[in-house]
């Protein structure tokens, strides 16, 4: 049988809004896996808020994550690719991002970093990683020094902030660094800006997983719901979106999924479509 992999975004895919997989879409997985298939994770999180379920899944191989720019090892939780922020570069961001006065969490060494300003956030952030740091003074961290660079900044303030740090970093980091700035409506009036190094993305994460495991991007499936898997749906071969997913999303899709990240199902759905195993 022809190698084939699936790559599965996590929130509002498979996992539900407690975190949890969906009962139906973990059986899928597992089945799904017991029949051959290669299955992957490409998320948004981090690798300590993505291993637990890679750990659930059975998963052994490559798993992406902070969208494509941290690539780790399942088996063994090592790095195998990182597209971090490093020295000069790192340290202009961090005082572009303090030029706005937003409250400020530094992605590093698999952990999120905050101070007391990023306290009443903490809850929304988790959605990253459960690994929390506390620090006197974000901005004096040492890890914005650190030879292993940062894998991403995220953001909390008013609009005015997250504008004038988006704004101060797209000068001072021409090219270098990618933004995404966004409402969080969870947080009333907030926006948030995330920053990450413009190398790598949930596409060239599922390109170098795919690479990895010796299987033709042609043959890859993916399945998503947000706009940070528009570069994983752009050179997937078959490409699944949930139905919550926003136009832009959707348009990129083989197929737009009747079931949501609160229902679920979906990627069981996929499963079935693609691979032809029912759990």
């Amino acid at each position: 049988m022809k190698r084939r992999l699936l790559a599965l975004d996590l929130d509002g895919t498979l996992l539900g809004p407690n975190g949890e997989p969906h009962p139906a879409d973990l059986r899928a997985v597992l089945a799904a896996r017991e029949a051959g298939v290669r299955v992957t994770i490409v998320t948004g999180r981090l690798y300590s808020g993505t291993k637990a379920t890679a750990i659930r899944l059975g998963l052994d191989g490559a798993v992406g994550c902070v969208d494509g720019s941290h690539v780790v090892s399942a088996s063994t939780h090592t790095t195998l690719m990182h597209h971090g922020v490093f020295d000069d570069d790192a340290r202009t961001l961090r005082d572009s991002i303090a030029a706005g006065g937003p409250a400020t969490f530094l992605f590093a060494r698999d952990r999120v970093i905050h101070d007391d300003a990023g306290v009443p956030f903490l809850e929304y952030v988790t959605l990253w990683s459960g690994a929390l740091n506390s620090t006197r003074n974000i901005f004096e961290h040492e890890a914005w020094s650190d030879p292993d660079g940062i894998t991403s900044v995220v953001a909390i303030g008013t609009a005015d902030q997250i504008a004038l740090a988006a704004k101060t970093v797209e000068e001072r980091l021409p090219g270098k660094v990618s933004l995404a700035a966004f409402p969080v409506h969870r947080l009333g009036e907030r926006w948030g800006l995330v920053a990450r190094g413009s190398a790598g993305d949930k596409g060239t994460a599922l390109r170098w997983i795919a690479e990895h495991e010796k299987i033709e991007i042609e043959d890859t499936v993916c399945v998503g719901d947000w706009l940070n898997d528009v570069p994983m749906f752009r050179v997937a071969g078959k490409r699944y979106a949930m139905s919550q997913a926003p136009h832009e999303l959707k348009v990129l899709a083989t197929e737009v999924l009747e079931a949501d990240g609160i229902r679920g199902g979906g990627v069981a759905e996929v499963i079935y479509r693609e691979f032809g195993v029912r759990a």
